[in-house]
């Protein structure tokens, strides 16, 4: 992947595109056609030179003009940033900056911007997790009213917003669009395919467990999975080295946040029915009253943050990292934890990242690979815990969308607004997903090039042709303030992870530190109408009579095992 950004930079050299002058330049967006895009791409050439044409007309007001943006570093933005940009820069006579920084510092150079009213960046790719903040605060541009009035001269007339997949996770309950997705993945169930289908393997699960070998579709068939392969002999398949049943995290870090609040809970059936987030209660844990308003997270206050369905998925993340897990797991963040299923010692894990997709099928992944390039592994959709009832969510969603801020200078916003529709542009984004594999469109994921390439990317293109894809989805707008409560997580769970406090004590304090903080914006009165009003306490039996969530203890959390077929799986999705 890194060669291909590599080839395409030295591209850009070599057509002037990353020094070339600073005015509309039609003939640049030729070049850039003929040798980057290359025909990859879901419209004709004549609809590519035409979409192409539009941006070089709108871009005259703005020649010379220097912008920045930001995004968090993945393959999908590292192509953007060092091939994409220069593009755009040679096209357009805008010259964009696109810097790279880590998501946590998005997100602070984002509050940063929120609380000075000084223009930072110009536009920023931040997770639509922040759905919630944007639309109470109201401090970044609701888009739908942007392209009717200051941007609708910027607006690409093909920009399409019906082929975007992720437009609900962008819509606040005003109606209005606040975000454009620029790229997407999930969180998903990843197993060893041929580990799975070898017939030693198959028969001895059969004769040990008493039920099929296959993807689990709940905790309990994934625990039994775990032990299994733990430390299983795989010599009769030539596999050497110590196997684990089970790949996680737990370093107390930032991104054991993300751990959790990238849908675990929901994962375990904490929340409430509904899509795209359960309602009244979501997979925070946190409730809102009709008027979407936040009225509390702890049980006491109607909230499930630290309800026993919470409290179940925390000890179960914590006894696979324990017992079925590398020893190394418990020390490990996202980011180093990611590539170690890759190293080929690892039989299956439930909380995997699509966009690890890229790096599975690279020149580090020989051992998951078969000699002619196709996976030995693949993707399904993640099994349930036991309080899961149907209708909830049942992962996560990772939608990096474009955010354009209240205090950037109109001109400045719609010159950004240029080049956030540049990158996720028809022209362009069939290239871009080729490379980065996050889809956003669905001309892209139902093209013909992703029919022929389906059989490599081990599940990916199934997946997001299907309808299952709609039970995965980001943080909703029932969280008020992203980034005051996103922090409390990984200090608090980081508690349960190290055994300083049970995950009981670990979720009180968390639920607590959430209600604090959300009573601070009500006293500040920040949010109007639609900010935090909290419940009054009473007794946790009140709360467990009513009816959705918070629910009460199942008092046997071990429910009888369930697996099914992958192949089957995937049929069921094609019908």
């Amino acid at each position: 992947m890194n060669k291909l950004i590599r080839s395409s930079t030295a591209l850009g050299v070599a057509l002037g595109l990353l020094t070339g002058p600073a005015f509309a330049d039609m003939e640049a967006a030729m070049e850039f056609l003929d040798n980057e895009i290359n025909g990859l791409s879901v419209l004709t050439r004549e609809e590519q030179e035409a979409e192409m044409q539009w941006f070089v007309d709108a871009a005259q007001p703005y020649q010379g003009m220097d912008i920045t943006v930001v995004s968090e570093t993945i393959t999908t933005h590292e192509y953007e940033s060092q091939v994409l940009a220069p593009a755009f820069t040679a096209i357009t006579g805008i010259n964009v900056t696109h810097d790279l920084i880590g998501e946590g510092d998005v997100v602070e150079k984002l509050q940063t911007q929120m609380q000075s009213g000084q223009n930072v960046y110009d536009a920023y790719v931040n997770d639509s997790d922040l759905i919630g903040t944007h639309w109470r605060y109201q401090q970044v541009r609701n888009l739908t009213d942007w392209m009717a009035g200051e941007g609708a001269d910027v607006t690409s007339p093909t920009l399409d917003l019906d082929d975007f997949i992720g437009l609900q996770f962008v819509t606040a309950p005003d109606g209005k669009l606040y975000q454009l997705p620029d790229q997407q993945f999930a969180n998903l169930y990843w197993f060893r395919y041929d580990w799975f289908n070898d017939a030693k393997n198959k028969e001895d699960f059969q004769n040990e467990y008493g039920y099929e070998l296959g993807v689990p579709v709940n905790w309990s068939a994934y625990e039994d999975i775990a032990a299994f392969f733990t430390g299983r002999d795989l010599s009769h398949m030539g596999v050497e080295g110590e196997i684990f049943g089970n790949m996680d995290y737990g370093k107390k870090d930032p991104s054991l946040g993300w751990r959790y609040t990238d849908a675990w809970m929901s994962m375990a059936g904490m929340g409430d029915v509904g899509e795209p987030n359960g309602l009244p209660v979501d997979e925070w844990g946190i409730r809102v009253n009709e008027n979407s308003q936040p009225v509390g997270s702890c049980v006491a206050r109607g909230g499930a943050t630290n309800s026993p369905a919470a409290v179940y998925a925390v000890n179960k993340a914590i006894e696979w990292l324990q017992n079925y897990s590398p020893p190394s797991a418990a020390g490990m963040t996202f980011s180093e934890a990611g590539p170690i299923p890759a190293q080929g010692q690892i039989a299956q894990q439930m909380f995997w990242y699509t966009a690890f997709t890229a790096d599975m099928v690279g020149d580090g992944a020989a051992a998951v690979l078969n000699e002619d390039g196709t996976p030995k592994w693949r993707m399904a959709p993640s099994p349930h815990g036991v309080y899961w009832k149907d209708g909830q969510k049942v992962g996560y969603q990772d939608v990096g969308s474009w955010t354009l801020m209240q205090s950037t200078p109109v001109d400045r916003a719609q010159a950004a607004w240029l080049y956030a529709q540049f990158v996720t542009s028809k022209t362009v984004d069939l290239k871009k997903s080729d490379v980065g594999l996050t889809f956003i469109r669905e001309s892209t994921i139902n093209s013909d090039h992703f029919s022929e390439r389906a059989e490599r990317l081990g599940g990916l293109v199934e997946f997001y042709r299907s309808p299952a894809r709609v039970a995965w989805s980001p943080t909703g707008t029932n969280v008020p303030d992203y980034p005051k409560l996103a922090q409390l997580w990984w200090q608090n769970i980081g508690d349960a992870m190290s055994g300083a406090k049970t995950a009981q004590e670990a979720l009180d304090a968390l639920c607590e530190a959430q209600e604090s903080v959300m009573e601070r914006i009500e006293r500040a009165g920040v949010q109007g109408d639609i900010g935090p009003v909290m419940n009054e306490e009473q007794d946790a039996s009140y709360w467990f009579e009513q009816p959705g969530a918070p629910y009460a203890k199942i008092e046997n959390e071990d429910e009888e095992p369930m697996t099914v077929s992958y192949d089957e799986l995937v049929k069921s999705w094609q019908q």
